[in-house]
């Protein structure tokens, strides 16, 4: 099929072609987000993700403006540093008449700016004449609505849906509506600060005369309205302010605008909530609470900004799963999976409303309280949620143990819930090395790595309250956990950990990333970790520019798979945490580098949720994955986990605060860090490359905490 299509002087590109730019643009605040195109439009043509959403909701899915009925040509589009605004330059093309040529192209300029508030959108369109001559012109909006769920726009195929209303105008507004299966009733109302010469259904036209030289500016305002129930810790407040953070600037401008997007990215994406902020995990498709990609974007920021993880673990405690429902998975002491808000989760359509199918989170819920108390020595907000911690650590032995053996597993307990539940959880993600399915229950090699921190953390806090009998107890099950680990999965002719252990305690003997995780935890032996290292840092694993997540040559690695082959930069930057934690700072440094490399070739500097995992290639940049989230809330913190793994950063009760044998890249010789707290204390750090050797020095100290450099 001919990918274009020529009506009389026009070509118009078919929306299944490759010729359609895919590139979007993306705005968050609270509930709401729009993906937008390149152009700032949401359109027909391109990402099927394109539109305004609320709670779950697409509540407007065109909006795209015409002058004389052309659309306007691109002439630049950018996102403010700080992501609160998208700014839109375009111009007109030839516009005829009669075949006579009326206006030339690039003497009209529009400058669009588009924000996007709690429940809202805003427009600011500015038009500009540049003729030596007054103009009048056709402009207008078009838009629609069709109150998809997101899982609809994912591509979910409903039976029924509810009903839209017919539109409601009036002199410049315009009120959508549709009321769902759930009788919930949706809204978008369209306002327009000037009077529409012309409002229908579909489209609001404005004839404007311009003078020359001079200006003409309209503001749209598009509200997203829902009559729907909250469960109080799902609303975002519609109030927020920023989080205290250490900055972090280098002498190297390329490194800088990374770190500046990742951060610009990560306030974008948390929400403030009545738990306190809490990343959403990415967008467009997980714009929501999830468990496990909000601790690990916490233990990721932990160091230059708790108060995000204390957010968290506050959210986490709140919604603890406390009593058996095999419909959401959820047993006493487990923690959320995700939370979902939308006409589908009400109904149970999916069932993700308030979902606990992840075998991770629970433990790893643990370790971010412990890691957040060495880090801060808050003692009082640990206490305040010990016995969330307490009934997390009974889910690990109790019911993440099903069948006794030592080992936390998962099988799922309804047929609408996740096949394999923990982060790799795509259905043909765990296999033997022959290909086959591995059958439930399921132990993940790198789920034992959390649940041994998870004692270990344990311990630290049962110590800081006086709790020391209880302190030895842990003590002992992380050291028998650790002996058993490397006893069932480690494998010597693969020189790494399995894959897993499947029901019957056969090993999946498969090489991928989860080995890393061991490293991550330190529940590897130092023995093995020598032997990881290389393995993890041979070409089979490393693609030049991120670890694979199952190593080229194994069985199912397709490097455009989602968990099977392709690059996942959080997956990499925990794995270089586990390398730089056993002394392979050079191996961190490699996986760092390769990272910061890729993010070069994306658009603002943004790493994306993953990309495929092709072998790198010279002159040639990452191959993107179609789908993935971007911005992604754990990929854009890798970058904060890959600078305390290589400056070796670490916080504990004995000394607050040491850098372990500090290393920097070739490409960075100077690092500043600003407004680094510890309780009372405050410093500004500043690093420098010496050779192999880094030096640190210590300015605007306050406070009586001593900083140690152990080289």
């Amino acid at each position: 099929m001919d990918e274009t299509i020529q009506i009389d002087s026009r070509t118009y590109v078919l929306t299944s072609s490759s010729r359609v730019d895919n590139r979007t643009r993306v705005l968050k605040r609270g509930d709401t987000f729009a993906v937008y195109d390149w152009n700032g439009e949401i359109g027909k043509v391109g990402s099927g993700s394109l539109g305004l959403y609320h709670l779950g909701t697409r509540h407007l899915a065109q909006w795209e403006i015409t002058v004389e009925d052309r659309r306007p040509m691109p002439l630049n589009s950018t996102i403010r540093e700080d992501n609160s605004v998208l700014l839109v330059d375009q111009t007109t093309p030839d516009i005829l008449v009669d075949e006579k040529t009326k206006l030339s192209k690039g003497t009209i300029h529009l400058r669009r700016e588009l924000a996007v508030q709690n429940g809202q959108m805003i427009e600011d369109l500015t038009v500009t004449n540049y003729a030596d001559q007054a103009v009048e012109l056709d402009l207008a909006y078009v838009f629609d609505a069709d109150y998809k769920d997101i899982f609809e726009v994912r591509g979910m195929v409903r039976a029924e849906t509810g009903k839209q209303f017919p539109h409601q105008i009036s002199e410049n507004e315009v009120h959508l509506s549709y009321c769902g299966l759930d009788d919930v009733r949706r809204e978008t109302k369209i306002h327009f600060s000037e009077k529409v010469d012309e409002l229908t259904e579909v489209k609001a036209l404005f004839t404007i005369k311009v003078e020359a030289q001079q200006q003409f500016k309209l503001t749209s305002t598009i509200d997203c309205i829902s009559d729907q129930a909250f469960e109080g810790e799902l609303q975002a407040l519609k109030c927020d302010t920023p989080l205290d953070s250490a900055e972090i600037t280098t002498d190297n401008e390329q490194f800088n605008d990374w770190l500046e997007r990742s951060m610009a990215d990560l306030r974008m994406l948390t929400t403030f909530t009545q738990h306190g902020p809490y990343p959403y995990a990415g967008v467009p498709w997980y714009a929501t609470p999830f468990g496990r990609d909000a601790i690990i974007t916490a233990l990721q920021t932990l160091w230059i900004q708790p108060e995000l993880s204390k957010g968290v673990l506050n959210f986490l405690a709140a919604t603890q799963a406390t009593h058996f429902d095999d419909v959401n998975e959820a047993q006493p002491g487990k923690i959320i999976h995700e939370l979902r808000e939308g006409e589908m989760a009400t109904l149970g359509e999916i069932p993700f409303r308030r979902y606990y199918g992840t075998v991770d989170a629970t433990p790893l819920f643990v370790v971010l309280a412990g890691r957040y108390f060495l880090r801060t020595q808050d003692l009082p907000f640990i206490q305040s949620i010990w016995p969330n911690i307490l009934n997390a650590l009974e889910w690990v032995e109790k019911h993440g143990d099903c069948d006794g053996d030592g080992f936390v597993e998962y099988a799922r307990s309804t047929e609408k819930g996740l096949l394999q539940q923990g982060w790799k959880d795509s259905w043909n993600s765990i296999f033997h090395e022959d290909g086959s399915d591995a059958k439930a229950p399921i132990a993940l090699s790198e789920v034992q790595a959390y649940v041994y921190e998870a004692y270990e953390m344990a311990e630290h806090l049962a110590k800081a309250q006086g709790y020391l009998d209880m302190a030895n107890v842990w003590e002992i099950k992380r050291f028998k956990l650790k002996e058993a680990f490397n006893e069932k999965f480690w494998d010597e002719e693969l020189g790494t950990y399995v894959l897993a252990l499947d029901g019957d305690k056969k090993p999946c003997r498969v090489k991928s990333s989860n080995a890393g995780h061991a490293l991550y935890s330190g529940i590897a032996t130092p023995e093995r970790a020598a032997k990881l290292a290389e393995s993890l840092t041979s070409v089979k694993a490393f693609n030049g520019w991120g670890l694979r997540t199952i190593y080229h040559g194994e069985a199912r690695y397709n490097p455009m798979s989602y968990h099977n082959g392709s690059v996942w930069p959080h997956d990499t930057a925990m794995a270089a945490y586990g390398l730089a934690r056993y002394g392979y700072k050079d191996e961190a440094n490699l996986f760092m580098t390769g990272l910061y490399d890729a993010s070069n070739f994306w658009e603002l500097s943004r790493l994306p949720e993953l990309f495929c995992g092709f072998t790198r290639l010279q002159g040639q940049g990452p191959t993107n994955y179609p789908v993935a989230c971007i911005p992604q809330a754990w990929a854009a913190g890798c970058v904060y986990m890959f600078l305390q793994a290589v400056l070796g950063i670490e916080f504990s009760v004995e000394q607050p605060i040491v850098f372990r044998k500090p290393k920097l890249p070739p490409y960075i010789n100077r690092l500043r860090i600003s407004n680094l707290k510890y309780g009372s204390s405050q410093f500004d750090l500043v690093l420098r490359r010496r050779g192999s050797d880094v030096a640190l020095h210590a300015e605007n100290k306050t406070g009586n905490i001593d900083i140690v450099v152990l080289v």
